[in-house]
């Protein structure tokens, strides 16, 4: 079962779905899913809650702040503590709907939604248990984008701001190339950037709800962005760790494997063999085993 909720979040809302079990026990047991960076909630969030609800569980996906179908200006903004404020204010709603236990609640994060899922849990205790698949950390990998490095980069967003400021006008930048021509005249052939540009640009992943676009000035943010900080003090819950096995230059199988040495409760790792980064979106095989694991996983733990 389906259910389109809206989440109060200050001046306006988040939009959610709301995926139910059908015939389950109540109150039941349920997770938040943050989704990928430039994802909305019809894209991988539905692929993982969507299953998740089959096997009893339910599973709140939501479109980020001033992102998708959600609220909130300027739009395209990615914004990584906003981003996991939206977490907290999905548990706000989701713990006050009948027939969801309020104290079995745990998050799934998935690619940068990993990253935040992560650094909400760290100080948001009443998320039970944090399960995570391909995570990033979205700050590490602008960081590592930068080829004058990070700083060089903060002087020139600096000067861009100032110049936005002056027109009026404010700069959006593509998550990725439009098509997989665009992609091959900027040189960018490689398997991981292709899948991406396969799955959220093509029939097979698109939504017109994504945009591919981000908010320039939202980059700052990022750079200065450490989704692991602290997280070896603070983040208490048991952790899931669900991995890629062919390792590619998203980055995700070292930052999972850094996350798994930092957290002080981790309790399950899994590495999917074959798989690469952007196949565990959407490819039956990949994203059944996951969610086998993780259905486990929080049965167990909330």
């Amino acid at each position: 079962m389906l259910k389109h909720i809206a989440i109060p979040r200050g001046p306006f809302d988040l939009a959610a779905d709301l995926h139910l079990p059908d015939g389950a026990d109540e109150p039941l047991r349920a997770v938040v899913v943050s989704t990928p960076g430039s994802s909305v909630k019809e894209q991988i969030g539905a692929n993982y809650a969507s299953r998740l609800a089959a096997r009893g569980i339910a599973a709140l996906v939501f479109d980020p702040a001033h992102q998708g179908q959600s609220g909130g200006e300027p739009r395209d903004l990615e914004d990584p503590y906003r981003r996991g404020e939206d977490i907290s204010y999905a548990i706000d709603a989701l713990s006050t709907i009948p027939g969801i236990d309020a104290d079995r609640i745990g998050v799934l994060g998935i690619c940068a939604g990993g990253g935040y899922a992560v650094h909400t849990a760290r100080t948001d205790h009443r998320i039970k248990a944090v399960g995570t698949v391909v995570p990033g950390n979205m700050g590490t990998s602008f960081r590592g984008f930068q080829p004058e490095g990070p700083a060089a980069a903060l002087d020139a967003m600096a000067a861009a701001r100032l110049e936005e400021n002056r027109t009026g006008e404010l700069a959006r930048l593509n998550w990725l190339p439009d098509t997989l021509d665009e992609a091959a005249v900027a040189g960018l052939t490689d398997v991981d950037t292709t899948q991406a540009i396969t799955f959220y640009r093509t029939d097979r992943g698109r939504s017109a709800h994504s945009t591919n676009r981000r908010l320039a000035r939202g980059d700052s943010l990022l750079l200065g962005y450490d989704a692991y900080h602290l997280a070896d003090q603070l983040m208490t819950q048991p952790l899931q760790v669900v991995l890629a096995g062919r390792r590619g230059n998203t980055g995700s199988y070292e930052s999972g494997m850094l996350l798994w040495e930092l957290a002080p409760n981790p309790v399950d790792l899994m590495v999917v063999e074959g798989a690469g980064h952007y196949e565990m979106y959407d490819e039956p095989e990949y994203v059944d085993a996951a969610v086998e694991r993780l259905a486990a996983f929080y049965s167990e733990y909330l």
